[in-house]
């Protein structure tokens, strides 16, 4: 059997053992539920409600004007008792909107069954997307109706549903596609009918032999929807290396899948499509992932947006060591956490502990030379001389070696024989040259 991949990348052992068995269960929320009003790319919100209100489930609680932003909506029914800052998983301190639970879990009224969703048209559906929150919830959280409305001269042929999940410990979307199969699949052709697209790809790893089966067989009466199977590798779940897997086609430099006619959707996105056009429900929850050893029962866990990560984690039974360090989201990208005192947003997509097993003293040394950066990177850069520069403040080299086409991914930190903190560099260079554009 053809397996589709790219050139560099690595495979890190997966550590998915530990919860690619366990279904997804319904964690319940918290008593203080936090929301900051920032949880997308783009401009934050600005809240629509004020301290005193009573709120329902599934109601409109910030909201933007701007063009790329995307609404927040309250997931229990309860009262506003604060508007304030508050910690962000990004460890800034952020204003959020502070709901107490009544543990009513009072629905919206605007929340019921949409029966005629198939007449809707293009528009319809992109302004219902936009009205629902729904942002790519694979990590990056771009709005989706953004995403799903190219520029007309953009011509889309195709779609691609990314089903690779390639961090490790991550079994969220492995989960998804086994037990809400139709749900995906009734989004993916949501999708496909908003950009007038008659194909369609689910791109899935080999390490998931059973979400393979499970979606090769809803696949086996659509027409223009089949299954790729991936090479397990990392980042194989990137959106430009995923693009290339599958049809080859490679994005330019500082472009856009876009412009090679290609969408790429997360799997969890699919069903928030779904969920928005034909029910009229708001992104309310998510599927994290909560592992690492110092975990005492790793679980897939549905998670209500505004959840402490201390009630998420004291869910999977709390710890059985004491944790050396705690993320949110895969160990190759995700953020560190200081702190379990914040809240789960839409790009939670996991939450993992480890023990000092799991993250060992290491000494960091002179760089040695030895290229394996260079010959691992799935970007085909140069993190050597990147690392140098970055550290050096040598911004006309950094953009000279092309350090804007780095996607973060973490390989070259990975690979560094002298623990070097490769990606730290380039990420605090180009956060430099960005604010030096935007000041320009």
């Amino acid at each position: 059997m053809e397996l589709f991949t790219f050139k560099g990348g690595l495979h890190p052992n997966d550590k998915k053992e530990a919860t690619k068995d366990i279904s997804i269960s319904e964690l319940k929320p918290s008593k203080i539920m936090v929301y900051p009003v920032s949880q997308h790319i783009g401009a934050p919100c600005v809240p629509v409600v004020t301290v005193g209100d009573m709120v329902t489930m599934g109601q409109k609680i910030a909201d933007s004007d701007a063009f790329v932003s995307s609404p927040i909506h309250s997931t229990v029914s309860g009262k506003v008792i604060a508007i304030e800052k508050r910690r962000h998983p990004n460890g800034n301190m952020v204003e959020s909107i502070v709901i107490e639970n009544d543990e009513a879990d009072t629905l919206c009224d605007t929340i019921y069954d949409r029966n005629d969703y198939n007449s809707l048209s293009r528009d319809d559906m992109l302004k219902i997307i936009r009205e629902a929150g729904v942002v790519g919830l694979g990590g990056a959280t771009f709005p989706t109706h953004i995403k799903l409305n190219p520029p007309a001269d953009k011509k889309i042929e195709c779609v691609i549903l990314n089903g690779a999940e390639c961090e490790p410990y991550l079994t969220s979307d492995h989960r998804v596609m086994l037990e809400h199969t139709d749900m995906v699949m009734c989004g993916l052709k949501l999708i496909m009918r908003i950009l007038d697209v008659d194909k369609a790809y689910i791109g899935i790893e080999e390490n998931k032999p059973d979400a393979i089966k499970v979606m090769k067989n809803a696949c086996k009466d659509e027409k223009g929807i089949s299954v790729k199977v991936l090479k397990t590798k990392y980042p194989q779940g990137s959106e430009k290396h995923l693009i290339y897997a599958i049809t080859k086609k490679e994005v330019p430099s500082g472009g856009l899948p876009a412009d090679v006619g290609v969408v790429v959707d997360n799997i969890d996105t699919c069903t928030a499509v779904y969920n928005a056009i034909t029910k009229r429900k708001p992104i309310l929850s998510r599927v994290v992932t909560v592992s690492g050893n110092a975990v005492k029962k790793p679980q897939n866990f549905r998670v209500r947006i505004g959840t402490s990560f201390a009630d998420i984690f004291e869910g999977a039974g709390g710890f059985k060591s004491e944790p050396q360090k705690i993320i949110m989201g895969g160990p190759m990208m995700g953020m560190s956490q200081f702190s379990l005192d914040v809240p789960a947003i839409k790009g939670t997509s996991a939450l993992l502990a480890f023990d000092e097993n799991e993250m060992p003293d290491v000494k960091v040394s002179p760089c040695i030379r030895c290229g394996k950066c260079v010959e691992k990177c799935p970007m085909r850069l140069m993190p050597v001389f990147l690392n140098e520069y970055a550290s050096n403040g040598d911004m006309e080299k950094c953009i000279k070696y092309r350090i804007m086409d780095c996607i973060e991914c973490g390989v070259c930190a990975y690979q560094c024989q002298s623990n070097r903190f490769v990606v730290e560099q380039i990420r605090i260079m180009k956060q430099k040259i960005n604010a030096s554009r935007k000041k320009a």
